[in-house]
């Protein structure tokens, strides 16, 4: 076929691809991608496979991707690529790949004008003897004006969508779902959708938009710093997205501003927003905003920023009902220990979460704490408890107690353990019924070994004291707040001072001017270590 006779769409069926479901398409697939390249190279003019429905598989190898070549199906559910491994079981076999490692993909040999739309990839039955991050769906480096629109990606072993260096790209309605399916839990990749950053060099223009990722092994969505000595991208928005059970919702390693607008963070197992040091290259982000979002019900934190230089900012969210703190500053180990500077909340509503709304445990220089409503939180109040025998019945995410008269989320976040040995973590609570975490994301049952037999033995821990809407417990210089209502509500009131600063804390200068303190359980203030300096005044209660 000359390069004149090649079309510009070439139906699948009609180059050999079964799409019957036992059928080894890869290898009529991976011919027409050739044959179309070949022609895109020779007149510059961008082809597409278009797949009808069915069910086509590709076998123990990955399908070498080439510019210009785009791969259309007929809907999600429809058209189906299902990825395996038997004849090659120690080989990751991603849908489509180009990798600086095994292609030579760089700034110089990219792919370019492609789009991928309307279909489904499987992976479920991708099996290696130990976990390999590049067991993914899609798995490119190196990408120019690319789209990627409407894919339903899930159980793949791997990151479902990972493509790296993305350059005037659109990542837009992807379903992704239980991918990182052999992720050990905090393994490189595993995520639904896991975005390399930096090989483009200080600007990386890419769209990511209206995508869900839910049950997945580490990230829902994440952007990481591929080298330590590159310049942390600018250019990246997350728009309209929706994050649920999955370690983390969306994590910052290694962007600059990068910008999070309307999305939904719920049920991560960690933590809804990360920034930190936990990618390849320990680099966390700096300069982002995150605006009007729901961080609401993880199992740990709503917030956990670290490992940053700063400056961040956090604008117009709700952050509510996790498991642990509203919002937690720390820094992990391996990473940047700075001092973050410039760290902004701002109009937030920081509302019924298990400890500390907000919690420094990291040092921060100037950092705003602005119109904040921080109310109700410390919700884990209850007393230890205990119970057996009648009246106890364990469920694949329940625990129920019949004679428990337990106060509303009094247990939220704590570690029940049943049998001695066997742990879950509660996520809510009401007078007779924990409801508990699955053990990992994706799964359907917070018992791994299964369910506790009826009457086992429970114990839950007492809660930890004092709970304030603000704690500072790391080095805290020249901050300024103002304007903020920081008060308990709730009967009993859990939340047991407005502003505590710990013996660990160094509280220097700065202003604390025009905020309702008043309302808590306790007191307004507990200073361990009296702040030093600075200006306080107009602050009710």
């Amino acid at each position: 076929m000359t390069v004149l006779t090649v079309p510009l769409t070439a139906d699948a069926r009609e180059h050999g691809l079964a799409g019957d479901g036992s059928a080894d398409d890869g290898s009529a697939l991976q011919k027409l991608v050739d044959l179309l390249g070949d022609a895109v190279a020779a007149d510059g003019r961008p082809r597409t496979v278009y797949v009808p429905a069915g069910r086509y598989v590709v076998q123990d190898r990955a399908v070498l991707w080439r510019s210009g070549v785009s791969l259309v199906g007929a809907g999600r559910g429809a058209t189906c690529f299902v990825l395996r491994n038997p004849g090659a079981p120690t080989t990751p076999v991603p849908l489509a790949w180009f990798t600086a490692a095994q292609h030579g993909a760089g700034p110089g040999n990219h792919l370019a004008d492609l789009t991928f739309a309307h279909f489904e990839i499987d992976g479920s039955e991708v099996r290696t003897p130990e976990y390999e991050v590049l067991a993914k769906g899609l798995g490119m480096q190196y990408v120019r004006r690319a789209r990627f629109s409407d894919l339903y990606i899930h159980d793949t072993a791997a990151t479902g969508f990972g493509c790296d260096f993305l350059q005037d790209t659109v990542v837009e309605g992807l379903l992704v779902e239980r991918c990182g399916r052999l992720d050990p839990g905090e393994g490189m990749g595993g995520a639904g959708i896991g975005v390399g950053i930096g090989g483009w060099g200080p600007v990386e223009r890419l769209a990511v938009t209206d995508c869900t990722a839910t049950g997945n092994g580490t990230n829902g969505i994440f952007f990481e710093l591929q080298q330590e000595e590159w310049t942390p991208p600018r250019g990246i928005r997350v728009t309209a997205c929706h994050t649920e059970d999955n370690r983390y919702g969306i994590s910052d390693w290694g962007a600059d501003g990068l910008l999070v607008t309307g999305c939904v963070m719920i049920g991560n197992h960690v933590a809804g927003f990360d920034v930190s040091a936990q990618g390849t290259t320990s680099v966390g982000g700096r300069g982002g905003i995150v605006t009007g979002c729901v961080v609401d019900g993880n199992v740990q934190d709503g917030i956990a920023l670290g490992n940053t230089p700063g400056p961040y900012a956090f604008r117009g969210n709700r952050i509510s009902g996790n498991g642990r703190y509203g919002y937690w500053q720390h820094n992990l180990a391996g990473g940047d220990q700075e001092p973050a500077t410039d760290i902004v909340l701002e109009s937030n509503e920081i509302r019924g979460n298990a400890l500390d709304g907000i919690r420094l445990d990291a040092p921060l220089r100037e950092p705003a704490f602005l119109g904040n409503r921080v109310r109700d939180n410390g919700r884990r109040c209850a007393p230890a408890a205990a119970g057996e025998g009648a009246g106890v019945r364990h469920g694949p995410l329940s625990l129920t107690d019949t004679g428990a008269d337990w106060p509303p989320d009094g247990h939220l976040g704590k570690l029940v353990t049943v049998s001695g040995d066997r742990t879950a973590v509660v996520t809510h609570n009401t007078a007779t019924v924990l409801t508990l975490a699955p053990f990992r994301p994706g799964a359907d049952t917070a018992w791994p070994d299964g369910v506790p037999a009826a009457g086992s033995g429970y114990e839950l821990p007492a809660a930890p004291a004092p709970r304030a809407g603000l704690t500072a417990a790391a080095p805290v210089a020249h901050p300024c707040v103002h304007g903020n209502r920081v008060r308990d509500d709730g009967h009993p009131r859990t939340q047991a001072h407005a502003l505590w600063i710990t013996e660990d804390a160094v509280w220097s200068g700065g202003r604390v001017a025009g905020n309702d303190f008043g309302g808590n359980g306790s007191s307004a203030t507990r200073f361990d270590a009296p702040p030093a300096g600075g200006r306080w005044r107009d602050n009710d209660g």
